[in-house]
């Protein structure tokens, strides 16, 4: 874990970035202790589940209900989950830094046969020396050819004959669905080729990057993919896959209240993966250039407005963008986007801004879909109009889209 990150103003809980070195919250002491707890469960309590679930009788369908399939099989779901991890574990590696404060391990994938392989940025952060090992037993030095911060990834390239490389196939993480299973296959605590099983827990989520932002803070990282599969410190880079085998995501944090006796945190079910669309976008620039360049618009916001909140605010309506701030000099403030500037009982939540309902006429109803819309489908340089809500008036405001500045 590099960073610890709270995630609501209301509740203090730990954002874990999971990398290969995990500190203790408290004291930021290093820790590599390894513990395992037994999680067995018995022959005939497994073998009773799959009878009553291979047994179920359809129910009777009432008039004008569409009654779905049986649940399929305990067995035939064993069968897709070995079959898929003998498809893709070949094409997911266990990856050693070296840095200056120690050493520590993370996960990665291969996505070509000429050798680069995806993980996050947080596993390679001040490398001096890479390793990659291979499920084959091989082992390499690898070179970082680029990074991104803004969605905590990175490209590795190795020098391996292609006969020894196994890239996984991306899947469109704009297809997939809340409920839908997926797994996650990474080294947790050095344990290499772990895969563990969840569902798709929630979609466009929107987390902080590893960016800082002028003026203080970080940017936004958005289209994030939340998950109940178990990740914990060294997951960090590997795939988070469907059934097909697809990678969908790159598995990259953990929110979490829980630590083992270890000061190591424990994953809780919220899980947290960089969607693979966003890596289709960025890998190709990290492999060519060394950097991706994010668009920039310059708001401050609030992403879950209360109700007494946005009735002070005085908001026609309870879904949209609240502009709490503009930051000077930035495109929204050449473009005449106004932040609040009246103070209410809410703190740092200032009234008379501007409400943002559409972009290009596409609605949004978070600052997760504002962000989400802006990451996946423009660019710097771009021009977007944005539908803006000011003292009850609707107008269409263009701006002129630039790259992300550094702090």
């Amino acid at each position: 874990m590099k960073r610890i990150i709270p995630m609501s103003s209301l509740l203090v809980v730990v954002l874990g970035l999971l990398s290969c070195r995990v500190f203790n919250p408290t004291d930021l002491q290093e820790l590599s202790t390894k513990q395992s707890v037994p999680t067995l469960v018995s022959a005939r309590a497994a073998s009773t589940a799959e009878t009553m679930i291979e047994t179920m009788p359809e129910a009777e369908p009432e008039q004008g209900i569409i009654v779905q399939p049986p649940v399929v099989g305990l067995v035939a779901l064993q069968d897709t989950l070995v079959q898929t991890y003998n498809k893709v574990g070949p094409g997911v590696v266990s990856i050693r830094a070296l840095t200056r404060d120690g050493d520590g391990q993370g996960s990665g994938f291969i996505i070509d046969k000429e050798g680069h392989i995806v993980t996050n940025y947080h596993v390679v952060e001040n490398v001096t020396d890479l390793e990659i090992s291979f499920p084959s037993g091989l082992k390499v030095r690898g070179e970082v050819l680029g990074t991104d911060l803004d969605s905590d990834l990175a490209v590795i390239k190795v020098d391996v004959p292609a006969e020894d490389l196994f890239p996984l196939p991306l899947g469109d993480s704009d297809l997939i669905q809340v409920g839908q299973p997926v797994i996650a296959i990474g080294n947790p605590f050095g344990f290499e080729g772990t895969m563990t099983m969840g569902i798709i827990s929630g979609l466009s989520r929107t987390i902080q990057s590893m960016h800082d932002a002028p003026g203080g803070g970080t940017f936004s990282a958005g289209d994030v993919i939340q998950t109940d599969a178990a990740i914990n410190p060294g997951n960090s880079g590997g795939p988070l896959l469907n059934l097909n085998g697809e990678v969908i995501g790159v598995n990259r944090a953990i929110f979490t209240t829980n630590f083992n006796t270890a000061g190591e945190p424990v994953n809780s079910g919220l899980g947290f993966a960089v969607s693979i669309n966003i890596v289709k976008r960025v890998a190709p620039a990290l492999i060519a250039n060394g950097i991706y360049d994010y668009p920039y618009v310059g708001i401050l916001s609030v992403n879950d407005l209360s109700l007494l909140a946005m009735e002070e605010l005085g908001l026609p309506r309870t879904q949209g963008v609240y502009v709490n701030q503009v930051s000077a000099g930035s495109p929204a403030d050449k473009a005449g986007i106004i932040g609040g500037s009246r103070s209410t009982s809410f703190g740092d939540l200032l009234s008379g801004g501007d409400l943002i309902t559409a972009i290009d006429g596409v609605e949004v109803k978070t600052f997760s879909d504002f962000i989400g819309y802006l990451i996946k489908h423009t660019s710097p340089g771009d021009t977007v109009v944005l539908t803006v809500v000011r003292d009850n008036e609707e107008m269409e405001i263009p701006i002129k889209l630039e790259k992300r500045p550094n702090r």
